[in-house]
């Protein structure tokens, strides 16, 4: 008997199903994520025609398709009354607005007071909903960066998220202050991104990296930092940090990417930078805007988040001190 806890499926693949992947062909019968389907394989519980297959074998017409899935593993992390910035909310996910200074989910060194966490007290039904440590979890942001993630409350809506993040139509755009001035108001870098060679804590450009593709666009310039526009093509770790130290301009406050940059400056240019660097208490990046296509409805969604005090309070000053020194209003206007 197959436990109440076990689902069984079986699928026959048909004519147009020749060729694909197996583990994209159960992704994609089975409204499963990749990862899930990759797991189901490598746990043994797919068989065709009887057989132990391997995640990328083609699939073939007429091939009888057996695959166990267990139901989402319970949690075992600890719900916490959290400060939760939810800016939407309905019955398949909800958008939050991360404070800087958060964990989005429970690793080595963080085991509590995570983004996680706090989901798993606001919300009752997130079990397992994309790993046991990462309920929902479509995408992530940097413990000290601060801005909009989405999260999924179904498995559909997981999968469906993933997907749009995966071909590209889930937007995301952050605000970026860099050292410097780049040479053109708008650009983009394309360049592969992977663990550095030396420092596997750090992420660099290397060849036979994962492709990664920043697009950016000036807003401001100040006196030695532009104040950018940035939209992800793809989402690899650290990707906006990297890219913009890869071009010459690392992200201002940034301690891993960036630390002392100011340093290189000279005259009534360095001083500014000391004093913005001073007032830089994290990384000067925060994910702005999110667009996406609703999983269920199908309807497009945009949310904006302001920035937070922290780094408004440092743009304020910037902008402040743009015109003071031109007399006029440029650097004037809030970001948002």
């Amino acid at each position: 008997m197959v436990p109440a806890s076990l689902r069984k499926e079986t699928v026959v693949a048909g004519n147009e199903d020749v060729g694909e992947r197996l583990d994209r062909f159960l992704s994609r019968v089975l409204d499963l994520s990749r990862t899930r389907a990759q797991t189901l394989l490598a746990e043994g519980r797919v068989r065709v025609d009887g057989a132990v297959p391997r995640k990328s074998d083609p699939v073939e017409e007429g091939q009888h398709i057996e695959v166990e899935i267990p139901e989402p593993e319970a949690l075992s992390d600890e719900p916490q009354d959290l400060p939760l910035d939810v800016i939407h909310e309905d019955e398949h996910l909800l958008v939050v607005n991360k404070e800087a200074g958060m964990v989005v989910h429970p690793a080595p060194g963080h085991p509590r007071g995570t983004l996680v966490n706090a989901l798993l007290h606001h919300v009752d039904d997130l079990s397992g909903i994309g790993g046991r440590l990462r309920p929902g979890i479509v995408h992530r942001l940097d413990k000290d960066t601060s801005g909009l993630l989405v999260v999924a409350k179904r498995d559909e809506a997981h999968q469906r998220l993933s997907d749009a993040l995966r071909e590209r139509t889930l937007e995301r755009r952050y605000l970026a202050l860099a050292w410097g001035h780049l040479k053109d108001d708008e650009g983009q870098v394309d360049a592969p991104i992977g663990r550095h060679q030396r420092d596997r804590k750090r992420m660099a450009v290397v060849d036979g990296g994962r492709d990664a593709v920043t697009r950016f666009r000036v807003r401001e310039r100040w006196e030695a930092a532009d104040l950018l526009d940035v939209k992800l093509e793809t989402g690899r770790t650290h990707q906006i940090r990297v890219h913009l130290l890869h071009v010459g301009h690392p992200v201002v406050g940034d301690p891993v990417y960036g630390a002392g940059w100011e340093r290189g400056m000279s005259g009534r240019v360095r001083t500014w930078a000391r004093e913005l660097a001073r007032r830089m208490q994290r990384p000067f990046l925060h994910a702005a805007e999110l667009s996406f296509r609703h999983p269920a409805t199908g309807a497009w969604l945009t949310f904006e988040a302001p920035l937070p005090e922290d780094l408004r309070a440092v743009a304020e000053w910037a902008a402040g001190w743009m015109r003071d020194a031109t007399g006029g209003d440029h650097g004037a206007s809030e970001p948002r």
